[in-house]
Parts: C-alpha cells; sequence; structure tokens
C-alpha cells in the first residue's frame, strides 16, 4: 500500500508518529513506513521500548498515555523536531482481567477507561495542531470489534472503545476537511497482547483469547496477523483514502459484520 510518502508540496517525505508503535501491530506499521520512507517517531511506555527498541533512523519517545503531560512533552518534542505531522496513529489499548462489570471496582474501571479513551483523547487533541500543520493529515484511531460486538468478560474495555468509536466521529466533523480522522476496528489479533500483553507488565500464563478456538468460529477460519490489521491502517493514511472520513473499518474476518 502507497502512503504517497513524498510531499507533493517541498518533496520531503511523510512525516508518521504512531502511539503504542512498540507493539506487535506497531513494530509491523514501522517496518512497512520504513519501507517506503516514512519518517517516523515512536511513542510507548518506556519499559515496551525497552523491550523492542526501534530500528535505526526512527526516533522514539517514552510516553504514559495515561498522563496528560507525558504525551504533550513528547509531542512538543515533535514540533519541536519536524514542525508537523502528515499521519497519527494511535495503537495504544489495555484490555483490563475478564470478569463480569459487577465485579469491577473503581480503580480497575477507570484504568481501563483512562488507558483507552482518555489516552485516545488526549493525543489525538496533541496530534490534530500538528497534522493541520501538515499535507494530507490523517488520523488514525484503534478501536475493537468489542465496541459494538460486546461479549460477556469485557464490559468496561468494550465501553471504552465504543466511546473511541464516538470520538473518532466527532473528531472528524470538527476537524474536515483540514485532516481525515477515521479509525480501524480489529477483532482478534495474533500477538503478544492476547497472550499477556505487551504493555505495563507481562503475564504469559493468562492468555486473553483461545486463538485457535477464536479462528474456527470466523468465515476466514483465522485470527488477524498484524499486516492483516496494517494494510488498511497505512490505506487510511494514504492518499487513496482521499475521500474517507469518520469511518470505523472492521477488520475480521467476517466475524462480526456491523
Amino acid at each position: 500500500m502507497n502512503l504517497d510518502i513524498f510531499n507533493p508540496k517541498t518533496g520531503a517525505p511523510k512525516r508518521l508518529a504512531v502511539l503504542g508503535g512498540a507493539g506487535g501491530v506497531g513494530r509491523c506499521l514501522v517496518s512497512k513506513a520504513m519501507e517506503q520512507g516514512v519518517e517516523i517517531a515512536v511513542l510507548d511506555l518506556e519499559s515496551s521500548l525497552a523491550r523492542h527498541p526501534v530500528p535505526e533512523g526512527v526516533d522514539n519517545y517514552a510516553v504514559d498515555a495515561t498522563d496528560q503531560s507525558s504525551l504533550r512533552d513528547a509531542f512538543g518534542k515533535i514540533e519541536r523536531d519536524w514542525g508537523a505531522l502528515d499521519g497519527f496513529v494511535n495503537l495504544c489499548g489495555v484490555v483490563s482481567e475478564t470478569k463480569p462489570l459487577s465485579d469491577f471496582d473503581s480503580e480497575e474501571w477507570q484504568f481501563t477507561i483512562s488507558s483507552n479513551l482518555n489516552a485516545a483523547f488526549f493525543a489525538a487533541n496533541l496530534a490534530l495542531p500538528l497534522l493541520r500543520k501538515g499535507v494530507g493529515g490523517s488520523l488514525v484511531n484503534t478501536t475493537s470489534g468489542l465496541a459494538a460486538y460486546t461479549r460477556p468478560g469485557f464490559g468496561a474495555y468494550a465501553a471504552a472503545k465504543a466511546g473511541v468509536n464516538s470520538l473518532t466521529k466527532t473528531l472528524a466533523l470538527e476537524h474536515a476537511p483540514s485532516v481525515r480522522v477515521n479509525a480501524v476496528a480489529p477483532g482478534a489479533i495474533n500477538t503478544a497482547f492476547l497472550q499477556g500483553g505487551t504493555h505495563r507488565q507481562e503475564d504469559f500464563s493468562k492468555p486473553l483469547v483461545d486463538t485457535q478456538a477464536a479462528g474456527s468460529m470466523t468465515p476466514l477460519l483465522r485470527v488477524a496477523d498484524p499486516d492483516d490489521v496494517v494494510d488498511p491502517i497505512m490505506f487510511l493514511l494514504s492518499d487513496a483514502s482521499r475521500y474517507i472520513t469518520g469511518q470505523i473499518l472492521w477488520i475480521n474476518g467476517g466475524g462480526y459484520m456491523p
């Protein structure tokens, strides 16, 4: 998928920031964008960046996406170094322990909402001014099929991601025509996220999803690989999607058809 890597006004490479770029999908996106000569900045937890160092030539910023001041510092450095952005992808997301909503305490609920919905809100508000200064600005959020196809045990995460869906549509209306805002909503993706996470802590003894069982219930008979999500993200970043904004692109192998 061509990202239209050359700025039509300056001939300079596209400038892309990826929040959550050290995760499984993020690393795949960074690799594919690098192949096309895109300038990339990865924003992620310090621990995630330590586990998965970015490739040479990629800028990186340690952030806590639940902390607005942490994000503000990182975007301030991006503005200082680059002056503008042409694309921003938010891959940030944390799934809480799967259990009924009645078993959630206030702290667990607030953490899930903060890590998903609040983080998307903070990051978008910081990225959009830089995108307006760029060319063909495109912001891509990541939500989830659970935002619409809710399942038992995922209530807090589903509520947070449903909020990201609504946030995406509102931002698309408020920032048109200078910036397009869309989202991808994957189903299960075969990354460490499902096996214990690559975020604040890892516990591979407690996988979130049985990927084999999930794949068997999907019309395409498998869960997604990172490439299955990255290619649609690159489409939404590119000029090929120039007339698309405010949309949620469901990526689930036919498992859910809204």
